[in-house]
């Protein structure tokens, strides 16, 4: 299998080749961030492991012109941030995985082996539900045409219930993923949060996307209908 190694870092670069080689892949490596996008459009790679910064073009900037050109290559993304916004900010930009530096040669590994188990199936880089969007890497939501603006809890809110439309969400699951872990938070304040989204991507629109169901909790689903 052929990867690409793009990374600045040349003793770095040459030792991630030799490892990978002796383990049976075949690598090539760019180093900025302009050839290895150019790289990584263009060859036929199992995936690429992308560092984020990088002369010329950010790691972000890459994966994300990856993903806006439906290029779907694994992408593993290595940085010395270690700060969970900057983790999420590289998921959110379409990357696959994320190792912060120093990482273990081991576990890099089989991490990309994980990646390389799993392929690279199509998926959006924007999230929809009928006509109601959100896009991850912008975090910007629009009902149709219509950009409609979120608090940052609304906004999470509502990407967690996107990311599993169609499923009933109880309060006590959206209170782990939305509100602060270990926070002494009362479960009704989900529903006082239901609320605010409901006059913000539905009410407006003549939506009801934002289901309760009953004795469980809130599903979001295609409404279109009113």
């Amino acid at each position: 299998m052929r990867l690409l190694v793009v990374e600045d870092e040349e003793r770095l670069a040459r030792a991630l080749k030799r490892g990978l080689e002796a383990e049976g892949f075949v690598v090539d490596l760019a180093a900025d961030g302009i050839e290895g996008l150019e790289a990584a459009r263009y060859g036929d790679y199992a995936a690429v492991v992308l560092d984020i910064m990088l002369p010329s073009l950010s790691g972000y900037r890459i994966v994300a012109t990856l993903r806006a050109e439906a290029n779907w290559v694994p992408v593993l993304m290595l940085s010395a941030k270690d700060g969970e916004y900057d983790q999420a900010d590289g998921l959110d930009a379409g990357a696959d995985d994320y190792l912060t530096k120093p990482f273990s040669f081991v576990v890099l590994l089989a991490r990309l082996r994980a990646l390389l188990r799993r392929g690279a199936p199509e998926r959006p880089a924007v999230l929809a539900v009928g006509d109601l969007t959100l896009d991850p890497a912008s975090r910007q939501v629009r009902r149709g045409d219509v950009e409609v603006t979120l608090t940052s809890r609304e906004y999470a809110l509502l990407e967690y219930l996107i990311r599993h439309a169609g499923a009933a969400c109880s309060k006590i699951a959206i209170l782990d993923h939305v509100w602060e872990a270990g926070a002494d938070t009362d479960p009704n304040v989900v529903e006082v949060y239901v609320g605010y989204l409901r006059r913000k991507i539905d009410t407006p629109f003549g939506r009801r996307s934002v289901q309760t169901v009953r004795g469980l909790g809130y599903r979001l689903a295609d409404d279109r209908a009113g």
